[in-house]
């Protein structure tokens, strides 16, 4: 996410290779895949997925965990999957209630919790602060950047979230590298994994879940491993032959 630079100035034995030729997640060796009902629902469930190596098969890393999406359910995002749907579906748009479905890297730790508490984190972290925003207007220069208003001389936005939020949704948080690089003005922003507040309960947008399940994703993702979040209504991944390893490591 082009966040950061202002913000400081994803069972088969391991051995057996399968295709990557149409590998949606080709590079990776950690994923998180994150399934619901169908598009419009709100809960949802989350595996970890890993593997020894690129083209190595992948095999369950836990337990599933309990996850809400958007209150409005999954549309397609942009991301490393590409800038547009893969099938029907509805596109992601800001102010939408949905949570980007596709592919995307996880990159950045956030939050205002003490990051000692969370001994072996690997991901960095960024500790905001009442300064730290993320800017959700499509008309600032601004849009889908997670920011210190402070070194911004001008600020140009009419609307930027608090990154330091009272309900402590984000005293832990992993950003979700969707609509960047480039970023498409209306296209949804500050997408992010963060602390939820139960079941049926659905996000403006991210994916939610409770603070124990974050303390462990923030513990087992490794950026040398190249992590991604993979989120699909059941019925597209079990369908679409591109997510047929993940879909046959999950059981789903």
């Amino acid at each position: 996410m082009r966040s950061l630079a202002l913000a400081l100035a994803v069972f088969l034995p391991s051995c057996m290779l399968v295709d990557t030729s149409d590998d949606p997640v080709a590079g990776s060796r950690q994923v998180l895949l994150v399934t619901t009902p169908h598009w419009s629902a709100v809960d949802g469930t989350l595996w970890r997925l890993e593997r020894d190596q690129a083209g190595s098969a992948w095999r369950v890393a836990g337990p599933p965990l309990a996850i809400v999406v958007g209150r409005n359910g999954l549309a397609w995002g942009r991301g490393e999957h590409g800038s547009g749907p893969l099938g029907p579906g509805p596109e992601k748009r800001e102010g939408d209630g949905r949570a980007p479905a596709g592919v995307f890297a996880l990159r950045q730790a956030f939050g205002y919790g003490d990051e000692r508490e969370l001994a072996g984190m690997r991901l960095p972290y960024l500790r905001v602060d009442d300064r730290y925003r993320c800017v959700d207007d499509p008309a600032s220069a601004f849009y889908n950047q997670i920011l210190d208003r402070t070194l911004i001389p001008r600020p140009d936005w009419r609307s930027a979230e608090a990154m330091r939020r009272e309900d402590r949704l984000y005293c832990y948080g992993i950003v979700v590298e969707h609509n960047t690089e480039p970023v498409l003005r209306g296209a949804g922003s500050c997408i992010f994994l963060h602390l939820g507040t139960g079941p049926g309960r659905g996000t403006a947008g991210c994916t939610a879940m409770d603070e124990a399940a974050m303390r462990e994703l923030l513990r087992w993702l490794d950026p040398a491993r190249a992590p991604r979040l993979v989120q699909l209504p059941a019925h597209v991944l079990r369908e679409d032959s591109r997510w047929h390893a993940l879909r046959t490591a999950a059981g789903t």
